[in-house]
């Protein structure tokens, strides 16, 4: 039930990007209890999402995506829970689909309380015009700690990021040296949908990096989620990484 709460979530996170962008290629349809979201060509937002908690799929409309994105150039990808029923994968494994990648989903329970306060060293302010390149940059330059499934050139970073700068319902963050205040050094979101708050969208620059900035956006976005009355973080990261391993500290665990 929890896994798919969270799915939902994040296929409405997949589809509020789409529909910002309005780009003339989108395709987007229900399938499966969740969505099948195509925004723009090479975009990461392109994804089937939220299946197997609501039955099988209906492989007719499964075949109807998979023509409309071919014949866009688009290779068809499905981000499906481990906790999704196994008779979706096993649909899917019967059309040619196969594994390519894993992804952690990692929840902590927040209460009502304003206890997540950030470093006194970082200043974070929301609806900085520095967001969106502070961003690009940051997720420009990975640490190394894991390997990305579709690395995307800068140019595409730049699109989707523009992308979700553009959708509605985000809370944008971005993060300074406390000593040199006007040069950004990190930047985050965050996103809250059915009291459930998703973290997004965080990067460091690397002259910045291991100096407390990810987690000073972290407890930011903790402490304004508990004021909003969230009562879940949850947080995706690529297993094994510094990101995962910066999480746990704060007190998340593995979902699925």
């Amino acid at each position: 039930a929890l896994a798919a709460r969270i799915e939902l979530v994040e296929a409405r996170i997949s589809l509020t990007v789409a529909r910002a962008a309005q780009a003339e290629s989108s395709h987007i349809t229900e399938l499966g209890g969740g969505a099948a979201v195509f925004s723009r060509p090479g975009s990461p937002i392109n994804k089937l999402i939220g299946l197997g908690f609501a039955g099988p799929l209906d492989t007719d409309a499964l075949a109807a995506i998979e023509v409309a994105w071919h014949a866009r150039g688009e290779p068809v990808r499905v981000e499906l829970s481990s906790l999704a029923d196994p008779a979706i994968a096993e649909q899917l494994a019967t059309r040619g689909y196969r594994t390519r990648g894993f992804e952690h989903v990692l929840a902590r329970p927040l209460a009502a309380d304003t206890r997540h306060e950030p470093a006194t060293d970082i200043l974070i302010r929301e609806d900085d015009a520095a967001w969106l390149p502070t961003l690009t940059a940051g997720f420009a330059t990975p640490d190394g700690s894991a390997i990305p499934l579709d690395p995307l050139s800068h140019d595409a970073l730049a699109q989707i990021l523009h992308d979700f700068a553009a959708a509605p319902g985000f809370r944008r963050y971005t993060a300074r040296l406390a000593g040199d205040p006007d040069a950004p050094v990190g930047a985050a979101a965050l996103r809250i949908d059915d009291r459930v708050a998703l973290l997004c969208g965080a990067a460091t620059l690397p002259s910045a990096r291991r100096r407390g900035v990810q987690a000073a956006l972290l407890a930011t976005r903790l402490r304004d989620a508990s004021r909003a009355g969230c009562e879940l973080a949850v947080v995706t990261t690529e297993p094994g990484s510094l990101s995962q391993k910066n999480i746990a500290r704060q007190g998340f665990e593995l979902a699925y």
